[in-house]
């Protein structure tokens, strides 16, 4: 783990626990920024500033953490973040709509100035390698400000006794294509052709289109970023057809991704998000979408691994 991996929010601010309350770790924090006249919003881009806007890349279609509400405007834990950093910035947050797959070369093309989308910050993206360590295109600077592992979804009662990556083989996983859940099945994938059990892998185009496959009983197990797992397994017909099964795997942060070239704006939004995260709405914003488990103490550049 990296120097510069988040540091689990149990773990105390300027000397003092969190659990003595938000509103001594604002103290802490804000009035210091204040005598230094550290203000966020002096980072911002030229660009962005006079723009008034930060547009964020976003797959609408993985609650809890983002999905359109019934105004089909974004909702859930990253479009609620976002506006909390947004106002921190002075600037009106945009979201644009895109499947996930599209996201990082939609970034690369300028079609918006950050990616927001349930995104891991790992190795491979900020060096923009594929899995044999060859260039699959320019890197990434990530905002990290949350952490998640992967959970493994199966049909109510798990009638294929699902519990691990290993006891996949030889069965059917239904996945959204381009996630860090796909990478980890395609190693899988060699695991189990080692072991004379094949694993055959769906890959969709947006996680309700695996979800569909594993409910009509076509795969036997899709993979997801726990908080989705657990949304999923508790909304979808009241509990009644998925769960979750085995204990969450691999954990590691959700990222802001911006290009190597953003670094004003990387450490601008990196600011912003430590001072809702010292003011405590950033706490709110996880308990309200049940995701609590997943707080961080402080943002950081580049934390995963």
């Amino acid at each position: 783990m990296q120097r510069t991996t988040l540091i689990p929010r149990q773990i105390g601010r300027c000397g003092a626990a969190v659990a003595a309350g938000a509103l001594l770790l604002t103290a802490c924090g804000t009035e210091q920024e204040k005598q230094n006249g550290d203000d966020p919003r002096a980072l911002l881009p030229a660009g962005v500033k006079a723009a008034g806007v930060l547009r964020i890349g976003s797959d609408l279609n993985y609650a809890p953490v983002e999905f359109k509400g019934p105004d089909q405007q974004a909702v859930g834990l990253d479009p609620e973040i976002a506006e909390a950093v947004g106002r921190e910035l002075g600037l009106r947050v945009e979201f644009v709509d895109t499947s996930f797959e599209k996201l990082i070369p939609g970034l690369h093309a300028k079609q918006y100035d950050v990616v927001m989308s349930a995104l891991s910050d790992n190795r491979q993206r900020r060096e923009g390698t594929d899995d044999s360590g060859g260039p699959s295109g320019p890197g990434l600077d990530f905002a990290d400000y949350f952490i998640a592992g992967s959970s493994i979804l199966v049909r109510k009662g798990n009638p294929k006794a699902i519990g691990s990556l290993d006891d996949l083989c030889g069965h059917t996983v239904a996945l959204q294509r381009g996630t860090t859940q796909a990478t980890v099945i395609d190693r899988q994938t060699a695991a189990c052709t080692k072991v004379g059990k094949p694993l055959k892998v769906k890959l969709f185009e947006n996680d309700d289109l695996a979800l569909a496959e594993l409910a009509a009983g076509r795969a036997d197990a899709d993979l997801n970023d726990y908080p989705v797992a657990a949304y999923v397994a508790q909304q979808r017909d009241d509990g009644r057809t998925f769960q979750i099964a085995g204990a969450q795997l691999q954990p590691g942060p959700y990222g802001i991704a911006l290009t190597k070239e953003s670094t004003g704006l990387r450490d601008a939004l990196l600011k912003a998000l430590n001072r809702v995260i010292r003011s405590g709405e950033y706490d709110k914003i996880l308990a309200k979408w049940n995701v609590t488990d997943g707080a961080v103490q402080n943002a950081v550049a580049n934390g995963g691994f």
